[in-house]
């Protein structure tokens, strides 16, 4: 059997109003081409679906049951057909980010709350990376889009800052400057650092900035995480630069002090990163708009 969605919906409009003539009329179609449409279904079915009269058409044992499955089917269909548009328009899915610890720890619990309240059927599969790991998986194609710092410099990509993200220096509670309120970099190129591995984004750049004022900065050790970075600054081991929603979140569990640098260059800023806007799929372009960003114009 070959029934398309609108011979169903023929065979139902035909026997919820009794006769070819109204069903017609309710499918939108005329009576010479309902009248083959239901005689090609009951050919197809090999069996009497309609019992025909003057005065109408009731269904046979078999109509009946075609008139059943034909209702589930067309429901099934309008469903369906809702959930896609839900999808389209970014109301239900799982949406993939990939965020900086900055930001997963300052920017997005904020801002992800309001916008997931109004979508109950939409998720977020959020995920942690450094911003040069999302940089190059969104430049190889493997994601959408994520939240990086403006400290790495992507080719070909589309970068959009959308919060303030300022590097702090944080010390131990004993150090020297542990009272300060402000320190300029050049004024503590000389102390032991705590550094971010090899191929950190943050730690190349903080050490460019270093060489412009022709200093090599002392790294003790080398840590994976911002985590990792203050353990060792609250025993004491050296000072680290670190993002200062980081520092907010990290002080009140390792016991440290948190310094502002007033150099220009540790006023970063997190930012959006994506290919090209009408790339996106419409969720991930509700929700970037959400956070600040959208398209671009010349």
């Amino acid at each position: 059997m070959r029934f398309d969605l609108a011979d169903l919906r023929l065979f139902v409009c035909v026997v919820d109003a009794g006769s070819i003539t109204a069903g017609a009329r309710q499918a939108n179609l005329a009576l010479a081409s309902a009248s083959e449409r239901i005689s090609n279904i009951e050919s197809d079915a090999g069996v009497v679906l309609l019992e025909r009269s003057r005065s109408g058409v009731v269904t046979t044992e078999a109509g009946e049951a075609l008139a059943h499955h034909a209702r589930l089917i067309l429901r099934q269909h309008s469903l369906l057909q809702g959930e896609l548009r839900d999808f389209g328009a970014g109301a239900r899915g799982t949406l993939l980010l990939y965020a900086n610890t900055a930001a997963l720890m300052g920017l997005l619990p904020q801002k992800l709350a309001p916008w997931l309240a109004q979508r109950p059927r939409l998720s977020i599969d959020l995920r942690e990376r450094t911003s040069a790991e999302i940089v190059k998986m969104i430049g190889a194609g493997l994601a959408e889009a994520g939240v990086v710092s403006d400290a790495v410099k992507p080719t070909g990509l589309t970068i959009q800052p959308v919060a303030s993200d300022p590097l702090v220096l944080i010390v131990p509670v004993a150090h020297r400057l542990a009272e300060a309120k402000a320190v300029c970099f050049a004024d503590v190129t000389d102390e032991r650092f705590i550094g971010l591995e090899a191929g950190s984004a943050l730690q190349d750049h903080i050490n460019q900035h270093a060489a412009d004022l022709h200093k090599r900065l002392k790294l003790r050790i080398r840590m994976k995480t911002f985590e990792g970075s203050c353990q060792m600054v609250s025993h004491g081991v050296g000072v680290a630069i670190i993002p200062l929603a980081v520092a907010k979140r990290l002080r009140r569990r390792y016991p440290f002090r948190t310094i502002t640098l007033s150099d220009n260059w540790a006023r970063r800023h997190l930012s959006l990163c994506f290919q090209q806007w009408n790339t996106l799929s419409a969720p991930m372009q509700s929700l970037l708009t959400h956070l600040g960003g959208g398209p671009q114009t010349v």
